[in-house]
C-alpha cells in the first residue's frame, strides 16, 4: 500500500496567516452540511461543464451548414476548451482568496452570456462560433471553484472520495450530448442554449443563497501573483498537471470528438454517435468518485499506474480500427474506466500533497493542464486523418504518451508521495 504523507496540514505558523482559521467544528450537523455542499458544488459543476459541451454534438451540423472542413471543426469543439483550461488558473487563485460561495454562483451567471448569444446569434459564421466559443470557456473554469471549496469541507482521508464525487460532475458532457441534437431537431437551434441559460440562471440564485465556505477555511493573505508563483515552484503541481493532461485530457478530447470519430471512422449517424459519446461519459463519470474511493484505501499512485496500463493497451488496439461491436466498443469504455478513475486519483494526490491555502491554485493550474491536454488531440485527430484518411498515428501516439506517463507515475510520482 501506498504511504503518501498528508502535508496539506499546515502547522500554527501557516494558520496564523490567517487569522479567521480555525478548526472545523466536529459537530453532528457538520455532517449533513457537507453532504449539502458537495451537492451544490456538483450540480454547479455538471450543469456548467453542460454548457461547455454545447457546440461538440452540434459539430458536424455546422460542418455541413457553413461548409467547414476537418481541421475547423476541430477548431471549433477545441476553443471552449482551450480558454476554460486557461482560465482555471486565475479562478482556482481566486477561489482561494473569495471562496466558493462567492464564485460558483458568479461563473456560473457569467456563462449566461455566451449560451444566449450562440443559441439566438451566434451560429450564422464560423468566426461568430469561435467568438461565443471562446466566453463559453467560462463554464470550464467551475472545476477550478469546486475542488478547493469541496476540499475545505472535508478531513483529508475522505477527501478523495469526496473530489472524486464533485468530479463526476463532469458527466454535464453527457446531458448535452444527450439532448442537444434531440431539441435541436424538435424545437429549432436555439432551444437547448436558452434551456441551458435558464437552468443556470435558476442555479446561480440558488447556490448563491445556499453555499456557504467551510468553516476554518484558509484565506490566503498572498498577493495573487505571488501565490502563483509560489504554486508553480511546488512538485506537485507539475505532477500531477502532467498526470492530469493525460487522464482528463484523453477524456476531454474523447468527449468532444467522438462524435466526429464514430461518424467518419464507422459511418455512424450523427444521433447513434452522440448516444455513443453519452455512454462513453457516462461510464468516465462513475469511475470517476470510484478513483477518488480507491486512492483513499490503496493509494493514489496504485490507481494512476493501473489506469494508465488500460489507456495505453485499450488505445492501441483501437488503432488498429477494429470493428466496433465488441472489440471497438470494449476498447473505447475500458479507457472511459480508465481515464475516469485517473482523473479521480489524480486529484486525490493533490488533497494529499497540496498546501490547503493553496489548494484552488494548484486546482487551477493542474485543472488547465487537463484542459489543453485535451485540447490538442482533436487538432491532431483532424489534422492526421486530413492528411491520411486514417486515425491509426493519433490513437497509436496515445499508446506512446499513456505509457510514458505510466513510468513517470510509477518512478518519479511514487518516490515524490513517499517521501
Amino acid at each position: 500500500m501506498d504511504t503518501e504523507q498528508n502535508p496539506d496540514r499546515p502547522a500554527a505558523p501557516a494558520a496564523a496567516a490567517a487569522p479567521a482559521a480555525s478548526a472545523a467544528p466536529a459537530d453532528p450537523p457538520t455532517s449533513g452540511r457537507r453532504a449539502l455542499m458537495l451537492t451544490l458544488a456538483t450540480l454547479g459543476f455538471a450543469l456548467n461543464f453542460w454548457a461547455w459541451a454545447l457546440l461538440s454534438p452540434l459539430g458536424t451540423r455546422f460542418k455541413d451548414s457553413l461548409q467547414l472542413d476537418s481541421f475547423q471543426v476541430s477548431l471549433l469543439v477545441a476553443v471552449p476548451v482551450v480558454v476554460g483550461s486557461l482560465g482555471r488558473i486565475p479562478v482556482g487563485a481566486l477561489t482561494d482568496r473569495y471562496g466558493g460561495r462567492v464564485m460558483m454562483p458568479l461563473v456560473s451567471a457569467a456563462t449566461i452570456v455566451p449560451v444566449l448569444y450562440l443559441g439566438l446569434a451566434g451560429h450564422t459564421s464560423l468566426t461568430a462560433l469561435l467568438i461565443g466559443g471562446f466566453f463559453l470557456g467560462i463554464g470550464g473554469t467551475s472545476f477550478a471553484v469546486g475542488v478547493p471549496f469541496v476540499n475545505a469541507w472535508y478531513p483529508p482521508e475522505r477527501r478523495g472520495m469526496a473530489i472524486g464525487v464533485f468530479g463526476a460532475g463532469m458527466g454535464g458532457t453527457a446531458i448535452s450530448a444527450l439532448t442537444t441534437v434531440k431539441l435541436v431537431k424538435a424545437n429549432g437551434l436555439a432551444t437547448p442554449f436558452v434551456i441551458t441559460a435558464v437552468v443556470l440562471a435558476v442555479y446561480a440564485i440558488v447556490a448563491y443563497l445556499l453555499m456557504r465556505d467551510a468553516p476554518g477555511r484558509q484565506v490566503p493573505t498572498e498577493p495573487l501573483a505571488r501565490r502563483l508563483r509560489d504554486t508553480l515552484r511546488l512538485g506537485v503541481t507539475w505532477q500531477a498537471s502532467a498526470l492530469y493532461a493525460v487522464v482528463f485530457g484523453g477524456y476531454v478530447a474523447f468527449s468532444v470528438y467522438l462524435p466526429t470519430y464514430l461518424k467518419t471512422a464507422y459511418g455512424l449517424q450523427q444521433a447513434d454517435a452522440a448516444n455513443r459519446m453519452a455512454g462513453f461519459v457516462l461510464l468516465a463519470v462513475v469511475m470517476r468518485p470510484a478513483g477518488g474511493w480507491l486512492s483513499d484505501r490503496l493509494g493514489p499512485v496504485r490507481i494512476l499506474t493501473g489506469a494508465l496500463a488500460v489507456v495505453a493497451a485499450a488505445a492501441l488496439v483501437q488503432s488498429a480500427t477494429p470493428a466496433l461491436a465488441p472489440l471497438g466498443t470494449a476498447a473505447f469504455l475500458a479507457m472511459a474506466a480508465a481515464l475516469g478513475a485517473g482523473s479521480g486519483a489524480t486529484f486525490a494526490l493533490v488533497a494529499r500533497l497540496a498546501p490547503a491555502s493553496k489548494v484552488g491554485t494548484v486546482t487551477g493550474v493542474v485543472g488547465a493542464a487537463g484542459g489543453l491536454g485535451g485540447f490538442v488531440p482533436p487538432l491532431v485527430m483532424g489534422a492526421l486523418y486530413g492528411a491520411y484518411q486514417t486515425y491509426a498515428a493519433g490513437l497509436a501516439a496515445l499508446t506512446v504518451v499513456a505509457a510514458a506517463t505510466l513510468a513517470f507515475t510509477a518512478v518519479r510520482v511514487r518516490r515524490a508521495a513517499t517521501a
